[in-house]
């Protein structure tokens, strides 16, 4: 009973957090009900059973990717206004396509949780844990798709790299090779200067003009 209960309470709060990120007025509190939402999500895995998947989400998402979202929504200060212009008027489309999208994913992944039709699970896989468990059958039978999937994503970092930091002619940059190669007679100048200088000579019409001024001796 405490467990059903636990289970409505979190779906609740789960459901109630994933809305309010699409209809969060501020970036930042639609970001803050996201990690609300990944905490219920990994509640619930806790639940089931779950154990990895549970702490992966709450150590990945939570801990390192939507704290790093959070941090750049902060910095970057986007105005929220112009980009939600219209977003009430196409909301029941999206709501609409959102549902068709959740009952193929139900019709697909329903046969998943018939559990009368699981096998009986192995008392040596039972004693072993599903965390290990997990991680013998990633090493062992998806060691190939997991090598590839690394590779992706790795070209995946290089290409982000690349993108950001390409040659702009509005950018500025400086050539350290450049740098190294310089020799003072480059970049220093020695100039010799007189100690003193001297006040430059009157004009000739200021000193006519002194001359006419009453008072002034001749």
């Amino acid at each position: 009973m405490t467990e059903t209960a636990l289970f409505y309470v979190f779906s609740a709060i789960l459901l109630f957090a994933s809305f309010r990120v699409i209809t969060a007025r501020s970036m930042v509190y639609a970001a803050l009900f996201l990690v609300l939402a990944f905490f219920n999500a990994a509640c619930l895995w806790m639940m089931l059973g779950a154990e990895f998947l549970s702490i992966a989400l709450v150590l990945v998402y939570v801990g390192a990717v939507m704290v790093l979202f959070l941090f750049v929504v902060m910095m970057l200060d986007i105005n929220t206004d112009a980009t939600r212009t219209g977003f009430w008027k196409h909301f029941p489309l999206a709501a609409l396509v959102g549902v068709v999208i959740a009952l193929e994913m139900a019709v697909v992944l329903l046969g998943g949780f018939r559990l009368g039709e699981a096998p009986a699970p192995d008392a040596e896989a039972l004693r072993l844990g599903n965390s290990k468990l997990l991680g013998i059958e990633i090493y062992t039978n998806y060691l190939y798709p997991l090598q590839i999937a690394a590779v992706l994503l790795l070209v995946a970092i290089v290409a982000a790299i690349a993108l950001t930091l390409r040659r702009r002619k509005d950018s500025k940059y400086v050539d350290p090779a450049a740098q190294v190669r310089v020799r003072k007679a480059e970049r220093l100048r020695l100039v010799k200067m007189r100690p003193e200088v001297a006040p430059p000579p009157a004009a000739p019409e200021a000193a006519a003009d002194a001359a006419r001024l009453p008072g002034a001796p001749t």
